[in-house]
């Protein structure tokens, strides 16, 4: 079953759990100042979302398939949040995140981070009215 996957490695190439060095793309240096803007973008959108209370993170990383980019919240009370994804890259870009997917990001963070705080508190404030 395992020569069935990618993570058997191929014999005298390429070790079981290793990928090819062909396979994960590198990045130039105007594709990182790029990416590491938009995710910078993103991390300041979600922060107009909240309180400053909310604690707004984000990474660029390498992972085994490539970039990986991370923006987490940590909201004043209940568990962190976090978007985590691998962006598709192109030669020349002018924004490897569109201004759509930034929102998008944004708002489902802040959404997810504001849901935690009520579900932490919810059990401890009694309602006024039904």
């Amino acid at each position: 079953m395992n020569g069935n996957t990618p993570y058997a490695g191929l014999p005298g190439e390429t070790g079981a759990g290793q990928r090819a060095a062909a396979d994960v793309p590198d990045l130039s240096s105007a594709q990182k100042r790029v990416l590491n803007r938009d995710v910078s973008r993103i991390a300041a959108r979600t922060r107009e979302f909240l309180p400053s209370e909310y604690v707004v993170d984000a990474d660029v990383s390498r992972g085994i398939s490539g970039p990986q980019v991370t923006v987490a919240v940590r909201p004043p009370v209940g568990h962190a949040v976090s978007a985590g994804f691998t962006p598709e890259l192109e030669e020349a870009p002018e924004e490897v995140i569109t201004a759509d997917e930034r929102d998008e990001v944004a708002r489902g963070l802040a959404a997810s981070a504001a849901l935690q705080v009520k579900q932490a508190v919810s059990d401890n404030v009694t309602p006024t009215g039904k």
